[in-house]
């Protein structure tokens, strides 16, 4: 019995309108100890005060109900907006004021979430908020508190519902069903420049009628001469191509751009290119490091092996420490026996340390593909547009332009050794990681 009255006592809340109205009351009743006829007034309004705020306790607690719901997916995307659905049912016969207050985990930081609205009477409703990760990992979701209150507005009723749920952050499932529509043509969108295709492979497909921007070395002049219309010879890339993704998971890739670390960009990059690639019937594999080898998974193309990736993809734990770029050239030299493309995440900030690095990244080269991803700084980029006002911005804008030169030197210094590179922000790492295989694809180096 003790605790029903206790937890009733605990749903009881005021709304700020009654502290507001109680304090005019108390003003006025303090100004009419001088004049009179505002004392009687005051007292006159401090007992209507009171039976309206009796009376909305009772429309609260005993008018109707309202009940709630909080609907997560089973899984959130790294990086990207997930969609929260709050359910709610209204069984009052008058409209009520909804304040939610969502328990949402503590890795986002945020005290000073609230949904407000009007809930109309006999009303179901599902309201939509929306979450952005930045770490992979689990997330534990607390109570959904909701505080109801009638169109009077002095007493409020907190209900809880939605008992606490753990949900996993995984690496941006979102981002890869967002290119998989790259693997179904050779022309790419949603964002991805268009590629002219400057050769074919050897794999023989069909003999086509000549369209506008074909090839015009393909022409078959027999089938040509037999249809009387031009017709050309139609390539396929070829398939099976073993391609990894190698994460570097060294000091360099901890430096955050928009709340997330160039690791955890490179670890979805991952993710929807190992996806393009098998959806282009290559076979996807993995390595990631830092002072050894963190994990490995062999290049496959079945339709279970990319659940295989993506769960290797949600472990991966560092400490960013140094890495080791010898221990590396070591495993794939006695693990990767095969000519493969290796994309390569890293980051080099100087040059210098690019050129220790170099050594290992030429004999890769010479038996492998490779591919290195370098991020440009963007707040650098940033620096650079802005015209310096005194001495000290100058100085800043003069250290940014020397950073930003020696970005564009690692490139042209790794195509003198035959290594392919790309330079791109992290929020593009995405889309030219995908471009730069389709284009290497297109010219059949792979």
């Amino acid at each position: 019995m003790f605790k029903k009255i206790k937890n009733f006592i605990g749903k009881i809340y005021f709304h700020p309108n009654f502290y507001y109205i109680w304090t005019i009351i108390v003003l006025v009743l303090f100004i009419g100890y001088w004049f009179r006829p505002l004392f009687v007034l005051s007292k006159y309004a401090f007992i209507a005060f009171v039976v309206a705020s009796l009376f909305d306790f009772f429309f609260i607690f005993f008018g109707g109900k309202v009940s709630a719901n909080r609907k997560l997916p089973e899984k959130l995307s790294n990086g990207d907006q997930n969609a929260i659905l709050i359910e709610l049912k209204n069984t009052f016969l008058y409209p009520i004021h909804i304040n939610i207050i969502d328990e949402l985990p503590k890795q986002f930081q945020k005290r000073d979430f609230a949904l407000r609205f009007v809930l109309e009477a006999q009303q179901q409703v599902i309201k939509k908020y929306q979450l952005r990760p930045v770490k992979r990992g689990v997330y534990r979701f607390g109570k959904l508190n909701v505080f109801i209150s009638s169109p009077i507005r002095l007493a409020m009723m907190r209900l809880q519902f939605s008992e606490n749920k753990d949900v996993s952050v995984y690496p941006s499932f979102i981002q890869m069903r967002k290119y998989e529509l790259i693997a179904l043509a050779n022309k790419t969108h949603l964002g991805v420049k268009k590629i002219r295709r400057l050769g074919h492979t050897m794999e023989f497909e069909q003999i086509k009628e000549y369209n506008k921007g074909d090839d015009y070395r393909t022409i078959n002049w027999k089938a040509t001469a037999k249809h009387t219309k031009l017709m050309v010879n139609q390539y396929q890339d070829e398939k099976s191509q073993n391609i990894y993704s190698i994460i570097d998971m060294g000091r360099s890739m901890k430096m955050p751009f928009n709340g997330m670390t160039l690791l955890d960009y490179a670890i979805n990059s991952t993710l929807a290119f190992s996806n393009i690639a098998m959806k282009k019937k290559d076979k996807a594999g993995l390595i990631s490091f830092e002072k050894s080898i963190n994990s490995y998974i062999k290049p496959d193309s079945n339709r279970h092996h990319l659940q295989s990736i993506f769960e290797s993809l949600y472990a991966i734990d560092t400490q960013f420490n140094e890495s080791d770029f010898e221990r590396l050239y070591s495993f794939v030299r006695h693990r990767i026996p095969t000519r493969s493309l290796l994309m390569l995440y890293t980051n080099f900030e100087h040059i210098n340390s690019m050129r220790r690095q170099l050594p290992f990244l030429i004999k890769l080269a010479k038996k492998h593909l490779l591919v290195v991803v370098i991020f440009e700084n963007t707040e650098l980029q940033e620096l650079l547009a802005t015209k310096p006002v005194d001495n000290q911005s100058l100085y800043h804008k003069i250290v940014a332009e020397d950073f930003d030169i020696q970005k564009k030197m690692m490139v042209k210094e790794l195509k003198v050794y035959n290594i392919q590179s790309i330079l791109t922000a992290p929020h593009n790492l995405t889309t030219a990681t995908i471009n730069k295989y389709l284009q290497l694809k297109s010219r059949g180096l792979i």
